[in-house]
């Protein structure tokens, strides 16, 4: 069963390369597959945001790693600044070099874990 917010983000019109359905990552300007797509929200649920975004599943559990969930509704609440963060940096650089199916599992900062 899909849930609500998958269900509405499939219905909705994706970012598309030329005349492929072919969805974007905005963190790492990847193309994302089926199997590997993710909806995030910019703001968390837990404080008021609505909004969500397709992501690499590697990429939306990255970010949940690294920041908190006030974090990412008070600082990195879009793309870009999810994207000048220098943690994040470092791993896009690596994430760019694998295919674009690419899962690898990741472990929770040990700022966020204490």
């Amino acid at each position: 069963m899909i849930g609500k917010i998958r269900q509405k983000l499939i219905s909705q019109a994706p970012r598309v390369i030329s005349n492929t359905q072919a969805i974007i990552c905005p963190i790492c300007d990847r193309s994302i597959p089926a199997s590997q797509k993710d909806a995030h929200h910019l703001i968390p649920k837990s404080k008021g945001g609505r909004t969500t975004e397709f992501l690499h599943r590697i990429c939306h559990r990255q970010i949940h790693a690294l920041f908190t969930e006030t974090e990412l509704a008070n600082q990195f609440n879009n793309a870009t600044a999810l994207q000048d963060h220098p943690e994040m940096q470092r791993f896009i650089q690596w994430v760019k070099t694998k295919p674009d199916a690419f899962y690898e599992r990741v472990r929770k900062s040990t700022r966020i874990k204490n």
